[in-house]
């Protein structure tokens, strides 16, 4: 389904749809919400002066105790991701000491809190409901790692687009999502909710997820806010431990960890949540220099700061709140304007304002961004306009929305591995043994953070390929072990059936709660039994002569060095969602050729982590046959599958690399092209990928850096060429004065089909050292 059917959000109802931002080339182009009054060239609010007089208003007539239960989110009905924090009833909503409610929703549900607030209060203003609507809301799509493997930011933005409708259609108005933190830790468990280790892609996801969750404008009642998670550092926790340490040199944090950021702003995104982490002895939850200074000041950027679940409690523990007022006082003055379920502003900030340690002025502020977002969501006008029971049972699961669904799981699918052409599989096989213990797990299917999603919903991969199958094969079925115990009771089986079909299909992994928040892994192997499962399969087939392939569903990267050694074809299969049986079958079959690629790269054992592409070099660099280099002695110093690897059915070549100029300016730009061929005989798709290198600076800069790319579809014999343009802001870094510079000298780009692309061609900046304004890295000349 192709951008122009976003009719498919409007299910059979009267509303109009909104036109989609196109991604081409190395260029993302989007409408900016018209109702808002961006212009073309900024993400940011002209003041709009009736909503201004309209909040002045409003503020003029609340209590110091109803403003501070603005700023106050009370969890719901979800499920708990930290202590457990006090409820609120009917009786809070009536006396205005509530503003959100976290975790709530439902047509009637909200339609009937709404009535409490605004036909029952002395304000009489309406509440926000928020809810993690991460990868989709009841419709299930990939997770959001699996998402970027597709590199389809269109595709992703499609997938937002359908999350929000449902989600609005629930009574949701608020997304913590996207989560937009760069990984370069595996064993992290929150990986699985971003969009890998590179800054460029990751921005691109940004865009494209906030893009898809607020549509053109926050007045159509089937987009929410969309909010960037978790500001900022996240991913860099040490250890790869969750809620941990990041220790962020203040150039990395400018050029790795907040590029995402600054898109999702640049993007419009209305929120943005502060994070668990420190950097360099501050609890991001008190970083008054990186909310209120870069975010704010600097960026421009408007919207409401929400505190993550109990962050502002959690800044007695990390031992800078000497005390609960202490603690809420840091949060506010740092720019943290909505305390999510701690009830510290609640409960303290009355007498931190009454004792005039903060000002009632930095209340009023964070008060009114809540407004603000309240009134772009037209709630004031009409505080029911998103509980509507009949656009509820309309939208949800609609058919078009599942169409959708599988399409994105198709073209999350990487194929890692696929030696001797083992697959496709032929369709007239006499029969298939299905076996491992997530190929009947439809709860795995959908991943975590999977908002309503439903395990009746999902497809299983043994569901899908008895049904693509059809009856002329027989589809066998054994678990073999379970993902994560040592029993080895079901090898048996399992050998059993390898020897008596005629093909064997392995579906291992981990399981849906091991990708997730708090489920950090000091291992990254195949957890339990699964890896000695896989090898007394793979010789029972090996001794038949049969084609094995193994399906890996997980949330990070694995180190799997014995899969690839020695298992001929290799899926990568995320979590897919809804649609991840039918999705996997149309790729095992053949029936659709896979094209995603890698966001991460994939180590060859944990004692490599982190092993990332875009690393820096040394004087000694790597050498395999050099003794005293930068290396290991018992693996290679390379990944097993490197960032943006990804292989297809057919083959593509590309011809030489041309820069439009040999010599720019600092000041000008430049186009690279290259023709790309389909040398293969099935249609396919290619994620052309371009890379770009600084070759000497004042600093030391990154071996390669991912500044463009796009997928493109090419029949077979077909050759396309594709262009990027360079911009300055390409071109620039932060030198020895945190200046943001392009020097002279010499470049270096590659084109190809992953970060080891070899096609290479130079190019010379002449001329001075030029400070370039760091506008983000998003083009400014978006898509009028």
């Amino acid at each position: 389904m192709r951008p122009a059917a976003l009719a498919l959000l409007l299910v059979a109802s009267a509303l109009a749809p909104a036109p989609t931002p196109s991604f081409g080339a190395a260029t993302l182009h989007a409408q900016p919400p018209a109702a808002s009054g961006r212009s073309t060239r900024t993400a940011f609010r002209a003041a709009d002066p009736r909503a201004e007089r309209f909040i002045d208003s409003v503020l003029t007539r609340l209590t110091l105790e109803e403003k501070i239960g603005q700023l106050t989110q009370y969890r719901g009905q979800s499920s708990a991701t930290g202590p457990q924090t006090p409820e609120a009833g009917a009786a809070d909503i009536r006396a205005g000491r509530v503003g959100s409610f976290l975790g709530t929703f439902g047509a009637q549900v909200t339609r009937d809190m709404q009535r409490v607030a605004v036909e029952q209060s002395r304000a009489k203003i309406p509440l926000l409901f928020a809810h993690d609507v991460i990868h989709g809301f009841r419709t299930i799509f990939p997770v959001s790692i699996g998402e970027a493997a597709s590199w389809d930011p269109a595709g992703v933005e499609r997938a937002a687009r359908i999350a929000a409708a449902e989600a609005a259609a629930h009574g949701l108005h608020w997304t913590f999502a996207p989560m937009v933190d760069i990984a370069r830790d595996p064993r992290w468990g929150r990986i699985v909710e971003g969009a890998g280790e590179d800054p460029y892609l990751g921005a691109t996801m940004a865009a494209a997820r906030v893009f898809g969750f607020q549509g053109t404008s926050l007045r159509d009642t089937l987009t929410i806010l969309a909010t960037a998670k978790h500001f900022v550092g996240y991913g860099a926790a040490e250890g790869g431990r969750d809620y941990n340490v990041a220790d962020i040199p203040p150039r990395t944090l400018r050029e790795i960890y907040l590029p995402p950021f600054h898109a999702a702003a640049n993007a419009g995104a209305r929120s943005v949540m502060a994070a668990f982490n420190e950097i360099d002895g501050v609890p991001m939850h008190a970083h008054r220099e990186l909310i209120d200074g870069v975010l704010r000041s600097q960026w421009g950027w408007d919207g409401i700061l929400v505190s993550d679940w109990t962050g502002v409690m959690e800044l007695m523990p990390h031992g800078v709140g000497a005390d609960s007022g202490t603690a809420a006082r840091l949060a506010i003055d740092a720019g943290v304007d909505v305390d999510m379920v701690s009830n510290f502003y609640m409960s303290h900030l009355f007498a931190e304002v009454r004792a005039r340690r903060v000002p009632v002025a930095v209340i009023d502020s964070a008060v009114r961004r809540v407004l603000r977002a309240k009134y772009e969501l037209g709630l004031f006008e009409d505080p029911y306009r998103y509980s509507s029971v009949a656009r509820e049972k309309a939208v949800t699961l609609a058919p078009a929305f599942v169409t959708e669904a599988r399409e994105a799981a198709r073209r999350a699918i990487v194929l890692l591995k696929n030696d001797a052409s083992t697959l496709p599989l032929r369709k007239d096989l006499g029969s298939i043994a299905v076996i491992g213990p997530l190929a009947d797990d439809a709860r795995s299917a959908l991943g975590s953070w999977s908002a309503a999603g439903r395990p009746e919903d999902a497809v299983t991969p043994l569901a899908g390929l008895r049904q693509a199958a059809g009856s002329r094969t027989r589809i066998l079925y054994a678990r073999g072990a379970s993902v994560d115990t040592a029993d080895t009771s079901g090898f048996a089986e399992a050998v059993r059936l390898t020897r008596e079909a005629d093909a064997v299909v392995l579906v291992i992994g981990e399981h849906q709660d091991m990708s997730a928040e708090s489920r950090n892994r000091a291992s990254i192997d195949l957890p339990g039994v699964q890896l000695q499962l896989v090898q007394a399969v793979h010789a029972a087939a090996r001794a038949a002569n049969k084609p094995v392939v193994a399906v890996l569903m997980n949330g990070r990267p694995l180190a799997v060095p014995w899969l690839g050694d020695n298992v001929p074809a290799i899926v990568e299969a995320w979590y897919l969602g809804v649609q991840t049986g039918n999705a996997l079958a149309d790729v095992l079959f053949g029936d659709y050729n896979p094209g995603g690629k890698l966001p991460a790269s994939f180590p060859r054992t944990v004692g490599q982590v982190p092993v990332y592409y875009n690393h820096k070099n040394t004087g000694r660099p790597s050498n395999e046959r050099e003794r005293y280099t930068s290396k290991y002695i018992d693996v290679p110093w390379t990944p097993q599958w490197p960032f943006g690897h990804g292989l297809s059915y057919t083959t593509f070549t590309y011809g030489p690399v041309r820069p439009s100029v040999t010599e720019v300016r600092p000041t000008e730009s430049l186009t690279v092209s290259v023709d790309v061929t389909n040398s293969g005989s099935r249609d396919g798709d290619e994620v052309v990928q371009l890379y770009l290198r600084d070759d000497a600076a004042s600093v030391t800069r990154p071996v390669r850096m991912l500044k463009g790319f796009r997928r493109v579809t090419l029949r077979a014999g077909e050759r396309q060429t594709v262009s990027f343009k360079l911009r300055p802001q390409d071109l620039a870094f932060y030198d020895v004065r945190m200046r943001h510079v392009v020097e002279p000298g010499s470049f270096t780009i590659w084109v190809g089909g992953s970060s080891a692309a070899s096609q290479s061609a130079q190019f010379r900046v002449v001329g001075n050292t030029t400070e370039i304004p760091d506008r983000g890295p998003l083009p400014p000349d978006w898509r009028p």
